[in-house]
């Protein structure tokens, strides 16, 4: 496991400030709840009667005035932007930085396989996801217990489960992309995870697109209806699929390209 601790080494400054940026805005907005609660009914009302802007982002259906309503609209977008974020660049200079940090030459002529390098790459990539995760889901839970407010916890495990699952579609796809270049572009990583958050907005907005929701797993990633317990599990496969086939290709280009030194 030499590779993947190396991986975890080499993006360990990353890791940490996205996690405490991330981490650090959930705990923020958690903690403006109560000071903001007394205002909470005109403010989510006002919110629920503003058009496409309200559909767009689940506010006519989320209950904005509600804890859950409230952190899925304010924790939920830092941790589904930010943490797509953070899976889109790091999967992206996976397997092009050898390349373009020109280092190729010599983690190739050591005696492991090109699979098993993308693996132990693609296994890091997994860990540090899941762990930003954890640890933003720590700072969310505990700044809840703190503020003393009720929370629907299964309905914000869920949540939380479907952002992990998002992060880990959003590096998978990016990882695949990886493969394909000579050295990474954080410009196409970030580009294609806000493409793909956008897309989620846009279905929101307009009905008559509702087949696109295979495409973002922004989709399946939405608070306003996972809280409403809507049946998600054709988007959730299909964005699985789409993730893992993201995963195939990038190993399987990666083990048959020319390599440049």
């Amino acid at each position: 496991m030499t590779i993947f601790r190396k991986e975890l080494r080499s993006c360990a400054v990353s890791f940490l400030v996205w996690t405490a940026v991330i981490g650090g805005l959930m705990a923020v907005c958690v903690g403006l709840y109560p000071s903001m609660k007394s205002s909470m009914v005109d403010v989510s009302a006002l919110f629920a009667n503003m058009g496409e802007f309200s559909a767009a982002f689940g506010l006519d259906r989320l209950g904005y005035g509600t804890l859950m309503g409230f952190y899925g609209a304010e924790c939920g977008n830092i941790l589904g932007l930010g943490g797509a974020f953070f899976a889109a660049l790091t999967a992206m200079g996976l397997l092009a930085g050898e390349e373009g940090g020109h280092t190729a030459e010599f983690l190739l002529t050591h005696p492991v396989s090109r699979i098993r390098i993308a693996a132990e790459k693609l296994a890091a990539l997994a860990a540090m996801v899941l762990a930003l995760n954890l640890i933003c889901f720590a700072c969310g839970a505990v700044g809840i217990l703190v503020i003393g407010e009720d929370a629907e916890w299964s309905g914000l495990l869920r949540y939380h489960g479907a952002l992990l699952l998002m992060q880990l579609e959003v590096g998978g796809l990016c990882f695949g992309l990886s493969s394909l270049l000579r050295r990474g572009s954080f410009g196409l990583a970030m580009g294609l995870a806000a493409a793909l958050y956008f897309l989620g907005l846009i279905i929101n907005m307009d009905a008559g697109l509702e087949p696109l929701r295979f495409v973002t797993p922004y989709y399946y990633a939405d608070a306003s209806r996972i809280f409403a317990g809507e049946a998600l599990a054709g988007p959730i496969l299909t964005g699985c699929a789409l993730g893992a086939l993201g995963i195939a290709c990038g190993i399987r280009q990666y083990a048959r390209k020319d390599i440049a030194a």
